[in-house]
């Protein structure tokens, strides 16, 4: 509707001898609402409506400025979701004319046309890692974390696993996640040309034996994009600018999560609540509806799942039980002494297990730190056990005390006389006649 304003600037080049047409053009209104408004005089003014009357009113305007303030990032979905929940009963449309009013518009032309590649029922996943260590800085988290986001291409079926690393165990084990979640195998996976997954070779792109073992496990087809053309994978790229968008300012907004593991469970029941149960506006259906007719196009899942474990085989030291990772020392069973053992870890773990000849022998919670010695009790005590069997016994010294018998006076009787010595005679004096000779 034509305000009071723009029939003030289209009467004024009126005015000045402009055309219907050339004002059309100029102002972007049609030819004939121009020449109605011209005949009809300006438009009435606005009527006041109380505040109270108003469904975005002074105290929900401040409330949505509340929240972008504190959350600069919230999307207008997010913000809406948040007023929602807390009694307001206007639409999505509302909310987002008043945040246009606030901060302005949001998206900007693209530098190029994109046309979307049409995929059929089954043919092809993407995956690829999010990094997300600002997050984790913001929470005040430790260590790195990362984002495993998998998608099917025609349902649209997604999946987010947060972890700590994007090295090969975990990205293994997010596909496996995913196979699980929708209940089969894609005939292709596609990612980005992943240093972990296979080596480039100038535009070649080589995967490792590792990546191979694992696609031929799940009867799946590896496909990295071809260099430069990192887009081909944008269905999956895509659902990363919801996730740092939406679904973590809305969780921040909501409560910083303790852990990994609530930060996953949350992920998935948001997931299922606005992505899944919501209609596309791409497809026009919704991901959990398609996900129904595409099941049955997937192949099935392998008997025996696929080995995600960090594995490697060391060797016990042949001296004291002790096995070595990552500079600290944890103890084994004395009869493993020299010989070779596997060590195993699950991906996100802080278990190690050792195992002998395939059988558990021992386990142990990582600890921090180098030149550690972490022992189990039970191996401690065989250890010393066998350390003392091991020993020549040796002699046993005793300190034997016995107490003096009392001196006894020898009886000699009366009269009985004792000549005294004559020392002199025992001892003679030897007298130097010629001392100068020793002068």
């Amino acid at each position: 509707m034509m305000n009071q304003e723009s029939y003030v600037d289209i009467k004024s080049l009126r005015e000045q001898g402009w055309t219907l047409e050339e004002i059309a053009a100029e102002t972007g209104w049609h030819p004939a609402t121009i020449s109605r408004r011209l005949k009809q005089g300006p438009p009435s003014a606005r009527r006041p409506v109380p505040d109270e009357a108003k469904v975005m009113n002074a105290f929900w305007s401040e409330r949505v400025r509340g929240l972008i303030g504190d959350h600069p990032r919230l999307l207008g979905v997010s913000v809406f979701r948040c007023l929602a929940a807390e009694g307001f009963s206007g639409g999505y449309s509302t909310v987002t004319r008043e945040l246009r009013r606030i901060r302005g518009p949001r998206f900007r032309a693209a530098d190029r046309v994109s046309v979307p590649i049409h995929t059929d029922p089954g043919e092809e996943a993407q995956f690829d890692f999010c990094h997300l260590d600002d997050w984790a800085r913001r929470w005040g988290w430790s260590g790195p974390l990362r984002c495993f986001g998998m998608i099917m291409c025609w349902s649209r079926q997604r999946v987010w696993w947060f972890t700590t690393s994007e090295d090969r165990e975990h990205t293994f084990e997010g596909m496996v996640r995913f196979f699980e979640t929708v209940g089969g195998v894609p005939a292709a996976c596609r990612t980005d040309r992943m240093g972990a997954l296979g080596s480039a070779q100038g535009r070649r792109f080589v995967l490792h034996p590792p990546t191979v073992a694992f696609a031929a496990h799940h009867g799946t087809k590896i496909t990295p994009c071809k260099a430069g053309d990192a887009k081909r994978k944008g269905k999956v790229e895509r659902p990363f600018g919801q996730l740092r968008q939406t679904f973590l300012p809305e969780i921040e907004a909501q409560g910083i999560p303790a852990s990994l593991d609530e930060l996953n469970h949350r992920a998935a029941v948001w997931l299922d609540a606005n992505v899944h149960a919501v209609e596309s506006r791409t497809t026009g259906a919704r991901p959990a509806d398609r996900a129904v007719i595409e099941l049955p196009l997937l192949s099935p899942l392998p008997a025996d799942r696929f080995d995600t474990d960090y594995v490697e085989s060391r060797r016990v030291h042949n001296i004291v039980p002790f096995v070595s990772i990552d500079g600290a020392r944890y103890s084994v069973p004395p009869q493993t002494l020299g010989q070779r053992v596997e060590i195993r870890r699950g991906v996100d773990s802080n278990v190690v297990e050792v195992r002998w000849a395939g059988r558990l022998v021992a386990a142990h919670t990582l600890v921090a730190g180098r030149h550690v010695e972490v022992w189990d009790p039970a191996h401690r005590h065989a250890a010393q056990t066998a350390a003392m069997a091991d020993r020549p016994a040796r002699p046993v010294l005793r300190l034997i005390t016995t107490s003096p018998e009392p001196a006894c006076q020898l009886d000699i009787g009366d009269g009985f006389e004792v000549d005294p010595v004559d020392l002199a005679q025992r001892y003679p004096l030897v007298v130097d006649e010629h001392p100068e000779a020793h002068q």
